[in-house]
């Protein structure tokens, strides 16, 4: 059985034998030297024998036939042939040999390398070259080595490693096209693809890689970087992109099916490789967990650092990985760590480069970059929609495209998580990198592959924070971090969690940077938000609800950067304006059918047609902007256009002075031309930021001398140029500049273009703000009513072409008793109320359009209607117009009485009569004044209910209260309008006491039923308002008691806060307007326990304003303020004799101090407070007590406030007087020394107030401490309360009797010389002053105090006796009584009044100069005169009498003068223990006040 089964196989061994096939070629391939076998007749041979070998099948073959063969084609005769043919026949046959002798190659090993060298070097590379002769056999030789994996046998070969180099460079220079053929011919895809095949094999099946020829797989992903290298992110604007291919390079393609097909190796061999360069760079230089709570400093680069080299090849390497992660993420497991290692690595380049490499790697950015940046333009029409599909970038590119094939934070956690954790890096540097590959990584969803809720919340969260980061260049990098977000992005993303106008969101807090202190910041975020409100503008037209959430508060948050008070930042405000909201060039001209739109997105572009009304478009575009604008940024707002008329006269007559001028050759008085030339530039120069600039580039521009320019200009700030030739004179303008020899003049040039040129309020917008205005369209209504209002009043001029189509619409619109009109016609009216003031004879006099206003007169709705019909009627003050007042006045008074109908208009146009035409209601003025006051002042037909609210919005006013407010008018309006002065004073007397027992009954006038209590507070606000501008007539003024001032004063404390804040801008906007005397200001400093924090900051901010504007104009108002409000504190209803009253009147006087006070005027602040202990009370003698307690508070306070400030004191060398009426001379010299050594203060005291000083300093600290992080204004921190000394428990104040004791108590007046023009808005109601320490809501100082060291007065502190006769001891100069009441100092002229706005700024920025009553006469332009009564700023610095001395404990007095004693030698009595103080409802007034003012009102009614 043995033998039998052995048997078998050798029959089965015979029978294959003899089926196996023999090569039947049998013809010589080789020859001997000097035999050569024809090359013809070789080819044959070879082409027969490689016919044959095809159709062999390795099964059949008899390999021992192929020995012969194989050793003749081995030989270098064929291997080395001068015939290409020859060769490559030769190879066909040998990878035929190769696939029918597989396994074993019948070759040497030197034979083998042979073929192999023919392969690779000859054979293989003559496939980029399709057009040759014998491409089919080169084709047929890499099939096989594909098919048959004979490649592998490459590998046996001695010295392998230099053909596998060969062979990879080769196919990838090959397929990149670097080595194809002249003709260009295509290589075919099956040919890429089998080189792919061999590739693929000989990575997968080798044992090893050599290291060179993974550098060449590697250095094929860079072939995706830009030519030159990859540009730096900052600079990544998709210029450079263009040059990219739009697809992969064929070479890269290669390598990275390569990578994928081998994920396991490859891996393997990528790992070795990093590790060669990272770990030999980067493992020499320590790791540290480099966060910012490490004590090293953030710019340490460690003790080992990289050489520059080595760094270098490490960025290359980092490059490379980030192209890795898009093309093959599989092959970097082992990489990912050694990265992740970098990140805590102790040298900030490493951490930096392992920062912005993970960051680019999460996103999906590759060695080209990162895409270009959304185009967000402002011009393109129609705007964007948040459905539209979002179109390419042309500069978009594959390699620029982020693609993260796999979620990194799926897969490389750890390193995500370490990577999150970076934001808190101790280096700015690195934080900056973080936020930037934040922002990638969010705007491209993680490349396009997504990101959990959880981390894109993390990493929004981070963008927002690292806008408010400490360090300037990380908030840059969050701002820049912003704009690569596409404007769906910004909404859908960012916006997710709240818009611009919700605290905390991105931004919101983007809108913040817009007041950032860098430069650089605040442009970047102001361009960001116009643009991205633009581009948003369709969307919130269209009323889309996530884009109104997120954008509408823009333009708000824009305009409100105006309150800064800064130069540059008013230049920035006006370019984004102008430049990014609405932009001069929008919209586009009308484009044809199909075209692109302009910002070069696939928009599509309607067919032009002749809806396509572009002013239309633009006027809408501003009414939008307006319509989204809150109460201050419309004051802003106007307040720029405000000022526009006035900025183009001056930029007219720089053109005037330019041409005269003549290049620097002028024609008649050279030296007064220059002179004037010099004056206007000048004046221009204050209000930009740089003056020594703006000089340079306006006399270039002078010397230029291009008259073109002047034209141009002139048709910019014409009022005649309709929108299409302004803007093409600037457009041209801004040409030619930038091609004359000093193109740096646009820089000056173009923002007084954007101040002086009628862009906004241009004519050819007036017609669609009217249509708008009367139709509501979109709901632009009332905002088109505002600018038609603001036309009306600052440029009537634009109307002269539709004043005509205005009273045609009144005529067409007049109310009768049956019809009321439309409520657009009032802003129409008064829009021709202005401008007929300007031009009184270009309205028509027609019947039908005077009967048209006794129409509204009668009819209107609302009563304001009346008004203005009443003052066109009037304007021209002739006998016609006179007679139509007659027909009208007896018309109202047919049916005169509260029930007759439309009582309220008829009451309106009386009350406008009585002031215009008062000869005319002479007859019935008793009749009309006792309806007015029997009938509806005392009287109230609306019953009281405790549910009454507070205060009552004017839309939501009834009817009876708005009978009394115009009846209260009708009364004042009877006095104003009386012409005789003595017959005006004379009826001024119960006028005065009806608005005085309104203030003090607090708006009751009632004696038998009780006011609701929104009435009394409308009233009590209209009385006071009434006051003020009664005051603004110097007859009036001059009877306007002190007691009455003091009355008034105490409203700016009202309960109210609505009373109190539209009193106090009434009386901020009087002060600006030069229309009240400068004693006016004092009331301001009662504001300092407002407890609305931001109207309070505003306040603050108007006083700096104020306080730099009279400094720079030499006019000592706001020290002179110190003297008056010493005496309205002593007369403070909340006067009183404890601690804690002592140190709320000391928080008057710091809110003063810290606001007005500087080194330079200190010494004369002083001397104020200094000065009352030389006076008596002029108001109530008996109480002279309570001044000299406020004054030693004052001086108390200056002598802290001046020692923590570190500042010089220079007492003050000049006269200062204090007004008469507030105070009289004392009747000896003996009181005065008295009165001097004597100290009104209690000692404990003092370190209450050491503390109250301390604790505002701190506060201030913080506060700058804040701004230097955040780069924000001071109103955005919360502030703190000042911390008390202790808490002592007082019982309820009694009735206040005669106190023996010295006025120990309560002072809280900064005391100050005669003039008191104080600037700050009143206080809230709810805090006067007791509710500041019961609810620690007060404060005082929210400024730097280097914002006013300036102009040093210097002098010593005299002080002035008196003797028994009242005669001054020891001065011969009685010029200047301390007591005289010098003329009050008018402040400055009209045009520098309204010009001085910001605190720091020039004149244009003030805001309480932002509304204008178009009743208000323009103030005087005349220069300031010299006061009386004391000497100016030359006195002060005078030589002859100045010395300087440091204050101790207090100045040093004459030598005949007692030495006033420390605080600790004070001999005042003791004070009582302290008493429970009960919490009172009238949060701004004491108990005793209040119980007082109860008691006069009982005594009222009583009678």
């Amino acid at each position: 059985m043995a033998r039998r089964r052995d048997e078998v196989p050798e029959e089965e061994d015979q029978e294959m034998e003899e089926e196996l096939v023999t090569l039947q070629f049998d013809e010589p391939l080789s020859w001997r030297a000097g035999k050569p076998i024809a090359t013809g007749e070789l080819l044959r041979r070879l082409e027969k024998l490689s016919k044959e070998l095809v159709d062999m099948d390795q099964e059949t073959i008899d390999k021992q036939s192929l020995t012969h063969v194989a050793k003749e084609l081995a030989s270098p005769n064929l291997l080395s042939h001068r015939e290409g043919g020859v060769r490559a026949f030769a190879a066909a046959c040998l990878v035929d040999v190769l696939k029918l002798c597989a396994p074993e190659a019948p070759f040497t090993p030197k034979q083998l390398k042979e073929i192999f060298t023919l392969f690779v070097k000859t054979i293989l590379p003559a496939l980029w070259d399709p057009s040759n002769a014998y491409n089919t056999q080169h084709k047929y030789v890499l099939t096989s080595l594909a098919e048959v994996k004979s490649i592998l046998l490459i590998n046996d070969v001695t010295n392998a490693e230099e053909l596998l180099l060969y062979l990879f460079s080769s196919f990838f220079d090959g397929v990149s096209g670097s080595s194809k053929a002249a003709s260009g011919e295509q290589v075919a895809k099956d040919v890429e693809w089998h080189m792919s095949e061999i590739l693929i094999t000989l990575v997968e099946e080798s044992p090893s890689l050599p290291p060179p020829v993974l550098d060449v797989i590697m250095a094929q992903f860079l072939r995706a970087a830009p030519p030159g290298g990859r540009k730096e992110k900052a600079d990544a604007n998709g210029k450079q992109t263009t040059l990219l291919p739009k697809e992969e390079p064929e070479a890269y393609a290669l390598a990275k099916t390569v990578c994928n097909s081998c994920p396991e190796k490859m891996a393997r061999y990528v790992g070795q490789y990093f590790s060669e360069v990272i770990m030999d760079v980067s493992g020499n230089s320590g790791h540290a967990n480099g966060h910012k709570d490490d004590d090293d400093s953030d710019e340490d680069d460690g003790a080992a650092g990289p050489s520059d080299s080595e760094f270098k090849e490490l960025r290359k390497a980092h490059q490379l990985l980030r192209e890795l992660w898009r093309a093959a993420p599989t092959v970097l497991p082992n990489v990912i760590p050694q990265v992740d290692a970098e990140l805590s690595a102790d040298n900030i380049q490493l951490r930096l480069l392992a920062t912005e490499t993970l960051g680019d790697m999460i996103s999906g950015i590759g060695a080209a970059g990162p895409p270009p940046s959304p185009e967000l333009d402002p011009t393109a029409y129609p705007p964007l929609k948040l459905n539209d599909e979002i179109p390419d970038h042309p500069a978009i590119s594959i390699l620029t495209t982020p693609i993260s094939p796999l979620s990194f934070a799926q897969t490389h956690s750890q390193a995500f998580h370490n990577f999150v954790g970076r934001r808190n890096d101790k280096s700015p540097l690195i934080r900056a990198a973080w936020t930037t590959g934040v922002g990638y990584i969010v705007s491209t969803s993680a490349g396009s592959i997504g990101l959990s809720r959880e981390d894109e919340s993390v990493f929004v969260n981070g963008l927002r924070d690292k806008l408010n980061d400490n360090d300037e260049k990380v908030r840059l990098a969050a701002v820049k971090a912003i704009e690569t977000f596409s404007f769906r992005d910004i909404v859908t993303k960012l916006a997710a969690i709240g818009g611009v106008n919700k605290e905390g969101s991105v931004l919101f807090t983007l809108a913040d940077r817009c007041r950032d202190k860098r430069p650089s910041i605040r442009v970047e975020a102001m361009a960001l938000l116009g643009k991205l409100w633009a581009v948003g503008s369709g969307e919130l037209a269209a009323g889309q609800e996530s884009a109104i959430s997120a954008l509408s508060g823009i333009p708000s948050r824009i305009f409100n950067t105006f309150y800064a008070n800064d130069l540059e930042l008013n230049v920035l405000l006006e370019r984004v304006v102008f430049e990014c909201l609405i932009p001069l060039s929008f919209p586009p001209p009308p484009k044809a059918k199909g075209t692109k739109s302009s910002n070069g997105n696939s928009q599509s572009q309607p067919a032009v047609d002749t809806t396509y009304d572009q002013d239309r478009i633009r006027a809408e575009r501003i009414l939008l902007v307006v319509k989204d604008l809150d109460s201050n940024a419309r004051r802003a707002f106007n307040a720029l256009q405000a000022r526009q008329p006035q900025f183009s006269k001056v930029l007219d007559n720089l053109v005037r002075q330019c041409d005269a001028f003549n290049g620097g050759n002028p024609e008649g008085n050279a030296e007064k031309i220059d002179q004037n030339l010099k004056k206007t530039i000048q004046y221009l120069s204050q209000f930009l930021p740089d003056a020594v600039k703006v000089d340079a580039d306006l006399y270039n521009f002078a010397t230029w001398h291009d008259r073109r320019c002047y034209q141009l200009i002139r048709f910019a700030v014409s009022a005649e140029s309709d929108f299409k030739t302004m803007h093409r004179a600037v457009k041209e303008l801004v040409k030619r500049i930038q091609g004359s020899p000093k193109p740096h003049m646009l820089d000056t040039l173009l923002p007084l273009l954007y101040r002086s040129a009628y862009i906004v309020l241009n004519k050819s917008h007036l017609s669609t703000y009217m249509d708008c205005s009367k139709s509501d369209k979109d709901g632009l209504g009332s905002a088109a009513q505002e600018i038609t209002t603001e036309i009306s009043q600052n440029n009537p001029d634009l109307f002269k072409t539709h004043v005509g189509q205005l009273c045609k619409d009144l005529v067409d619109g007049a109310p009768t008793a049956d019809k009321s009109n439309e409520t657009s016609m009032v802003e129409t009216l008064k829009a021709c109320s202005s401008y007929s003031k300007k031009y009184p004879n270009e309205l028509p006099v027609d019947r039908k359009f005077i009967q048209a206003l006794i129409s509204y007169s009668l009819y209107g709705e609302p009563a304001k209607a009346a008004k203005y019909a009443v003052n066109v009627m009037m304007v021209r003050k002739d006998d016609k117009s006179m007679v139509s007042a007659t027909d009208l006045l007896q018309r109202i008074m047919k049916g005169w009485g509260y029930d007759s109908p439309h009582f309220i208009t008829k009451l309106a146009a009386v009350s406008q009569l009585e002031l215009l035409a008062s000869k005319v209601t002479a007859d019935a003025n008793d009749r009309i004044i006792d309806t007015a006051l029997e009938d509806v002042l005392f009287k109230v037909r609306t019953d009281a209910k405790d549910s009454d609210p507070e205060w009552a919005a004017d839309s939501e006013l009834d009817e009876e209260c708005q009978v009394k407010c115009w009846a209260l008018k009708l009364v004042i309006n009877r006095l104003r309008g009386t012409q005789d002065l003595e017959e005006a004073k004379e009826l001024a007397k119960p006028v005065f006491k009806l608005l005085r027992n309104i203030l003090k009954q607090s708006g009751e006038l009632c004696k038998t039923q009780d006011t609701p209590k929104h009435h009394k507070a409308r009233v009590r606000l209209l009385a006071g308002q009434l006051f003020l501008k009664l005051c603004t007539s110097k007859h009036f003024e001059e009877i306007f008691s002190h007691a009455d001032f003091n009355q008034l004063a105490f409203l700016t404390q009202d309960p109210s806060a609505m009373v109190r804040r539209l009193f106090v801008e009434k009386l901020q906007k009087y002060l600006v307007q030069n229309k009240l005397r400068p004693r006016f200001y004092t009331m301001i400093f009662l504001t300092a326990f407002e407890p609305d924090t931001a109207f309070k900051n505003q306040i603050e901010t108007w006083i700096r304003s104020r306080a730099h504007f009279f400094r720079d104009a030499k006019q000592s108002v706001m020290e002179s303020t110190m003297g008056r409000l010493i005496s309205l504190l002593a007369h403070h209803p909340d006067y009183g004799t404890e601690v804690d009253d002592l140190i709320d009147h000391a928080r008057y006087l710091l809110y003063y101090v810290s606001n007005v006070a500087t080194e330079a005027n200190f010494g004369m602040i002083f001397k104020y407070a200094e000065r009352v202990k030389q006076t008596r009370d002029g108001i109530t003698p008996a109480e002279s007590e309570r001044l000299y307690v406020v004054s030693d508070l004052a001086q108390n306070i200056l002598r802290k406030w001046q020692e923590k400030k570190n500042w010089i004191f220079q007492a003050y060398a000049g006269k200062v007087g204090l007004p008469m009426g507030l105070y009289t001379a004392l009747p000896s010299h003996n009181v005065a020394q008295e009165i001097a050594a004597k100290q009104y203060l209690p000692e404990e005291l003092e370190e209450q107030l050491d503390e109250l000083v301390r604790s505002v300093d701190k506060k201030k600290k913080r506060r700058n401490a804040d701004e230097r992080a955040e780069g924000q204004p001071a109103q955005k921190k919360v502030r703190t309360t000042v911390p008390k000394a202790a808490a002592k428990v007082k019982t309820p104040k009694v009735a206040k009797t005669p106190s023996k004791r010295p006025a120990v108590k309560s002072s809280k007046t900064s005391s100050r010389s005669k003039k008191a023009p104080a600037s700050s808005p009143a206080p809230d109601s709810a805090d006067r002053r007791r509710s500041g320490r019961s609810k620690k809501s007060s404060t005082y100082v929210e400024r730097d105090s280097s914002e006013d060291d300036e102009d040093m007065l210097e002098g010593v502190a005299e002080w002035d006796y008196y003797d028994g006769r009242g005669n001054r001891v020891g001065d011969d100069d009685d010029d200047s009584s301390g007591l005289s009441e010098p003329e009050e100092e008018p402040a400055p002229a009209d045009e520098e009044a309204e010009a001085e706005e910001a605190p720091e700024e020039d004149k244009e920025s003030e805001l309480s100069d932002i509304e204008e009553d178009e009743e208000a006469p323009a103030p005087p332009s005349s220069p300031p005169k010299a006061a009386n009564g004391r000497r100016g700023r030359a006195a002060a610095s005078s030589p002859t009498t100045s010395k300087t001395k440091s204050l101790v404990s207090r100045p040093a007095v004459k030598a005949s003068a007692a030495k006033a004693k420390p605080p600790a030698a004070s001999k005042a009595k003791a004070k009582p223990a302290p008493k429970a103080r009960v919490a009172t409802t009238r949060s701004t007034r004491s108990r005793r006040a209040a119980a007082q003012d109860e008691d006069e009102d009982a005594d009222t009614n009583a009678v």
